[in-house]
């Protein structure tokens, strides 16, 4: 990650934003020591939601075994 002084920064923060936006964070550092990580935000709405944060989801007791059979079936040629 890029590591840039703070007067470069106050000198090119729009460039160095329209970067982070792009995919490029950067460290903002005063006297050579690191204070800030700069990155895009993501609004809630943009970002993925994952299954594990879905209300309302139930996953059955049986998950685990469901269709082992057929499964079986399929890898062995054979039933249980």
């Amino acid at each position: 990650m890029k590591q840039i002084n703070m007067h470069e920064a106050k000198t090119h923060l729009s460039a160095l934003v329209d970067k982070a936006v792009a995919g490029e964070p950067f460290i903002i550092a005063k006297a050579g020591k690191p204070q800030v990580i700069v990155y895009a935000y993501q609004n809630q709405d943009q970002q993925t939601r994952r299954t594990g944060f879905m209300p309302d989801i139930r996953i059955p007791d049986d998950f685990d075994s469901l269709y082992s059979k057929e499964i079986h079936e399929l890898f062995y040629g054979e039933s249980r």
